[in-house]
């Protein structure tokens, strides 16, 4: 019990800060605007701690490659297993948007005006590109610093030992932020209560009506894609003997997973069940540990979900083609992003808020989305390599990579 509650102690904590808030402001109304402030600062910490945070961990992993990294053909393989399921989560999850809009629900009260549209050359140059070095500090120029950082990070690599102090400087950098926002976080239950208070006291507890529609289509989404698109994948991977190796082996990880809340506390049972469904070590010593960090079906799920509530608040349509492109390659950067970040959810938020030109106020909402979905995310995160994994065999080894089945002994380790 106690570690569950510490597992579950974040998440808690933010529910309960909120539920007051809620509470305080449907009995006090407009008067809980006096507090308003304090959700202000939280929010203002938060978006002026992402950018260095995401610069850091970005820049740091890829100069701390190693040779066993580099590009070849396993890596080529996984990077587009990765990629492709993340996109197919993405989908589903718009095509169950445009049948189910329960984000609709939230037009009558929008919280702002519609934000200026832009053509899309105008658009993508703004995304990926900044003419001037200072803009990359802004969390407006989130998308091209994070290919800068990218950048950062290959010069750093390649610069071999000339390198190493840089690379050492990013290394601390890393774990600086990290916790840098772990502290920040701690001030999450206030921060968010007080916005919600000032929410619920201004806008009415009509606006829980959407998020409860929210959840019911995510968890409705990440239940049919759990049991049936994992499904499909191991069919894939090796037909029906596959599919059924897979369940009979992913009973641990995903209990793992939901009890622990976390992606990288499900490598090792993760690992352990790769083994027992055929996946050679070098294999599974590569893709699972990569997947812990790169591979987020689950986190793709809720950004899409996340991005249609808050494009409803602010009057915008989630339906014009260019919208879905950008919230594809978004969805795709937010899984590789939020990686080995603490709250790492929470990045990707900010990340496609600053992206689409959102205000502040845009974040608390995705956030709150994002908390209430946390352990069926997880559950899609951890429990989506080994089937990834099964894929990567398939192309790496070829149709005949599963063999015989392991023996008892080895399947009771």
């Amino acid at each position: 019990m106690n570690d569950w509650f510490k597992n579950y102690k974040g998440i808690i904590l933010l529910m309960a800060g909120i539920i007051v808030g809620s509470i305080a402001g449907i009995f006090l109304g407009d008067k809980v605007s006096i507090i308003k402030p304090i959700g202000d600062i939280f929010l203002n910490l938060l978006f002026t701690a992402v950018v260095p945070l995401v610069f850091f961990a970005i820049a740091s992993a890829i100069a701390g490659l190693d040779a066993t990294n580099k590009l070849g053909k396993l890596l080529g393989i996984t990077s587009l297993v990765f990629v492709g399921t993340v996109l197919v989560a993405a989908m589903v999850t718009i095509i169950a948007i445009w049948i189910f809009p329960i984000h609709q629900h939230l037009v009558a009260n929008p919280i702002t005006e519609a934000i200026d549209k832009k053509p899309l050359g105008d658009q993508l140059t703004n995304l990926f590109t900044t003419s001037e070095f200072y803009q990359l500090l802004s969390r407006k120029s989130m998308m091209a610093m994070i290919i800068f950082s990218v950048l950062i990070g290959f010069a750093a690599l390649n610069a071999g030992e000339k390198g190493t102090a840089f690379t050492r400087f990013l290394h601390s950098g890393n774990e600086v932020f990290k916790n840098i926002f772990i502290l920040i976080m701690k001030l999450g239950p206030i921060g968010l209560g007080a916005y919600f208070a000032y929410q619920v006291g201004v806008f009415g507890p009509q606006l829980f009506g959407g998020y409860a529609r929210s959840m019911a289509l995510y968890y409705g989404v990440g239940a049919f894609y759990f049991v049936v698109l994992f499904s499909l994948y191991a069919f894939i991977a090796g037909g029906v003997s596959a599919v059924k190796r897979y369940w009979k082996n992913n009973i641990i990880p995903s209990a793992t997973a939901v009890g622990t809340c976390s992606s990288i506390a499900t490598i090792p049972a993760n690992l352990d069940a790769a083994k027992k469904m055929g996946i050679r070590d070098v294999i599974a010593n590569v893709t699972i540990p990569l997947g812990g960090t790169l591979h987020k079906d689950g986190s793709s799920i809720s950004s899409i979900v996340k991005m249609a509530v808050v494009f409803a608040l602010f009057g915008k349509s989630f339906n014009n083609v260019e919208t879905v492109v950008v919230a594809l390659a978004l969805t795709v950067l937010v899984s590789l992003v939020e990686g080995g970040i603490p709250n790492g959810g929470y990045i990707g938020e900010l990340l496609f808020i600053s992206a689409y030109g959102f205000p502040p106020e845009a974040l608390p909402p995705a956030m709150i989305i994002g908390t209430l979905v946390d352990p069926m995310a997880t559950l899609l995160n951890a429990t989506g390599d080994t089937v990834a994994a099964m894929l990567i065999s398939r192309f790496v080894d070829g149709k005949n990579w599963m063999g015989p089945e392991p023996p008892k002994e080895l399947r009771e380790i």
